[in-house]
Formats: C-alpha cells, structure tokens, sequence
C-alpha cells in the first residue's frame, strides 16, 4: 500500500492554500553511483513478486547477491522463509553500528505487488520502460522504488566505509500486498524479533505530492495509520416457494442491516497527528470549511461542523473509523426465497480502536436476526507513533537542504502497511517523506503505473541522508 493518502489527504489540505511550488529538475542526474542503484531497481521491477505467481524469495535472494558483492558477510545477512511458503521469503541485513548505546534504526518496505494482467496494461507491467521522463512497471512505485532505494543505501554504506553509530537494519518482506497471504513482516515480529528490534522504523506511506507539471507541493510523513478489517454478515432462513412470500425474507434482513451501516457515523476522534494535519488544512483552507474544522478541534461532538467536514470524504475518513458493504452473495433460484444472505463489511478502524469494538458496534446495528462475525485474519489494530521531535526534526533538516520551501505536514494514513506488526511489539514506524507522486496517485494498485525518473532519484538522495541523520 502506498499513496493513496498523496491524492486525497494531500490533495485537501492544499486546497485554496496558494502554495508555494519549487521547480523539479528537468530530469535525472546521472552520477556515477546511480548506474548499480538502477540496475537493482530494474532487476527487482522486471522480478514478479505477485503472491501465488511470483517469487519474493528470488527477489531476496537478488538483493542479498548484491550484499555481498559490496562486503556483507553471511552473518550480516538472513534469508527467510517457511516451508509451506517457500516463494514468499524475506530478507533482513544489518549494518552494525558502532556505539553499543544507540538503539538500532530499521529501513523496512515490501517486495511483493498487487497482480498485473498484460492484457489489460499498454506495456508488460513486469519490463521496465523508460518513456517520457517517467519509468513505468508494477512495483515502481509501490513498493519496489523504497525497497531498492533502502538496499542501494545499505550497499553504499559499505562500499564508502561508512562507520554509523547507530545500528542499521533493512527488513523487505512479501505479503503485505494480498490480505490471506503468509506476510514476512508478521513472521519476524512473532518468530524472530530480535533480527529486527530497532527503537523506531522508516517505512512506506509518507511521500509528497506533485503538481501537474511536476513542481513539488507538499512532503508527508506517515505517523499512524487505520487498521483494515473484513466482517461478514449472515442471515439465514427456512426459505420455500416464491410464490408464498412470508415477511420475513433473508434478502430484506440483510438489506435492512446494511441501510443501518449506511446510515450511522463513528464518532470523531483525534490523534496528535491529525489534529496536527487538520490544524494545518484549517489555515491553508479558511472559509466555511476551515472555520468547521476549528469548531471540531475545540469540540469533536459538533455534529454541524462534522458535517461541512465530512462533505470531503478523504477528511470524512481521517476524522473516524469508517465501514462500507464492499460484497454481497444472496439466494440460489429465481423462484425460491433466499436461504442464505452474506455481505461483507469492510473496516477500516481508528488508531486506539479495537476489532472486537468495531465488532460490537456493528452487532448493534444489525440487529438480532443478523450474524455478524470478524473474518480472519484479524490483524494487529494500529498503534500510533508520538510526533517525536527526534524523528520529525530531522526530516525537516534534510528535506529544507533538498526540497527548500517545500513543507512538511504530519498524516494518518486511511490505509494499513505492514507497519502495524512491527507496532505490536514496540517499535514506532514512520512512513518516510522523500517520493513526490503525481496528482492521479501514478497508478499504484492499477494500470500502466509509473514514477516520475527524477523524482525516484530525488527521494533517493533524500533518503540516503536521512538514514546518515539518524545512524549519526
């Protein structure tokens, strides 16, 4: 998962801002050291990692290739998988740092994609194709362009003798794009923590957004992010001819069970990130809509400024726990009543939030002739990272040396990344500025995506100094 946030959040909090834009170079640099950074980006891009067709294992196996080509011993270095997965490996290498004091820091990201049918893409999604400033292949962005970009500075790390006092780790894993997947990142964190304890992580969901022409308009840092969960609801009943309809009917149940859901709203919540993000997108906005969004801040019980709020939907779903129907399955004739009636309810719940909350809410409005039931699996609900001065602050420091007069806002990510497992055992994770993306979210999770070129080696540079920042 990766930047749906850049079109909506993004998108909002600009509105009526008159930002200042900052002109993007024409296109790539071409330094010496970018040659093997995109010779790794290619091989890993044209690597299918789709779940069930492809290979995150071969992908691994790739990159720790190139590891040890730049001075990684095999000590400093862990391949993983499990015999029942043996295409869904992971890898995890470290740079040891040297004060035994500092906390390691973990550069995490995933190697698997969503799937991508030739037929419908105008180019094969698994070759990387140059074309108009722009490369374009599955996993260019999401999330192929971070993974390469943290191995690339773990390799250059080595290869310039660099000596960091703080431990760095890289964890890439696969599964995090397909929900009933084996995900590499839930089984370090519950089979081998210790590879990856760090005091906090860098990970997808932060990023920035471009204009149309390409000029830079805001950088994100991703701190906290909802937790998606799938529920079902299931009504049965005797069923018979239907010809004799009695009042009750599985079909009208359901339907009437779904209306509910339609019609109710979480209540608004706030974290330290958002109301940092709506603070900010009240400024920018002003008028009618920023004037609510104060009265909310003052008072998150104000239904009449919730709902000037809530007509943007992006906003609407940053303020609260959302559910939506997103499947329906009914009936097995034309001419019989229904015996059966199933839907499923997709969540996507609040930091601070429970499954089992959720759950009970959406008992509640279901009624009792309803069964509803959480479906596996039932992830780990998010744990939002405070706005850590000693996180943050950096990001500005070397974000105002690459991007000057860019700024940067704090955001809840609406969707989940693999974050939410390292979160569960104590490590913060921080969804990492540094990738600006195009207003129509570059494809990502659909067709023909792509990256702007000199964007990818922007947020490589960025990022490499970044890491430097907090390795020291």
């Amino acid at each position: 998962m990766r930047g749906m946030w850049v079109r909506g959040l993004l998108g909002t909090a600009l509105a009526g801002a008159g930002v200042m834009l900052a002109a993007m170079p024409a296109g790539a640099q071409m330094r010496a050291d970018e040659k093997p950074f995109f010779d790794l980006y290619k091989q890993l891009v044209e690597t299918n990692t789709v779940v069930g067709t492809g290979s995150c294992t071969k992908a691994s196996a790739q990159i720790a290739t190139r590891l040890k080509a730049a001075g990684y011993t095999d000590q400093d270095i862990t391949l993983f998988s499990t015999p029942d997965h043996p295409n869904d490996g992971g890898l995890v290498a470290v740079l040891k740092g040297s004060d035994p004091n500092a906390k390691p820091m973990l550069l995490m990201g995933h190697l698997d994609v969503v799937e991508a049918k030739r037929a419908d893409w105008q180019r094969d999604p698994f070759t990387l194709v140059e074309e108009n400033g722009f490369y374009y292949g599955r996993g260019t962005v999401d999330d192929k362009a971070q993974a390469a970009i943290w191995a690339d500075a773990m390799i250059r790390f080595r290869q310039q003798g660099y000596k960091p006092k703080r431990t760095i780790k890289l964890a890439l894993s696969c599964g995090e794009e397909t929900t009933y997947a084996f995900n590499g990142a839930e089984w370090l964190a519950k089979n081998r923590p210790e590879l990856i304890a760090a005091e906090f992580a860098l990970n997808e969901g932060g990023g920035g957004r471009l204009d149309a022409q390409g000029n830079r308009q805001l950088l994100a840092v991703q701190v906290g992010e909802k937790a998606a969960q799938n529920y079902t609801f299931l009504v049965t009943n005797p069923g018979g001819h239907s010809s004799a309809p009695p009042p009750d009917n599985a079909i009208y149940e359901l339907a009437d069970a779904l209306k509910a859901v339609q019609g109710y709203e979480f209540p608004v919540t706030f974290t330290d990130t958002t109301r940092a993000f709506f603070a900010a997108t009240a400024k920018r906005m002003g008028g009618e809509t920023g004037n609510a969004i104060n009265r909310l801040l003052a008072n998150p019980n104000d239904k009449a400024a919730d709902a000037i709020v809530s007509r943007d939907k992006t906003l609407h779903s940053t303020l609260r726990t959302t559910c939506v129907a997103t499947l329906l399955n009914a009936g097995h004739a034309e001419n019989a009543l229904p015996q059966r009636a199933t839907a499923n309810i997709n969540c996507r719940i609040f930091p601070g939030e429970s499954v089992d909350g959720t759950l009970a809410t959406l008992k509640r409005l279901a009624g009792p002739k309803v069964t509803v039931t959480a479906n596996q699996p039932i992830r780990p609900t998010a744990i939002p990272p405070t706005l850590d001065p000693k996180i943050v602050e950096p990001m500005r420091r070397v974000a105002a040396k690459h991007f000057p007069g860019v700024p940067l806002l704090p955001l809840m990510s609406t969707g989940a990344t693999d974050g939410i497992f390292y979160e569960a055992i104590g490590i913060p994770v921080y969804g990492a500025p540094g990738m600006f993306l195009e207003p129509d979210n570059n494809g990502t999770h659909g067709l023909n995506e792509r990256v702007r070129i000199s964007s990818l080696y922007a947020s490589r540079n960025y990022l490499f100094d970044l890491v430097k920042a907090y390795a020291g």
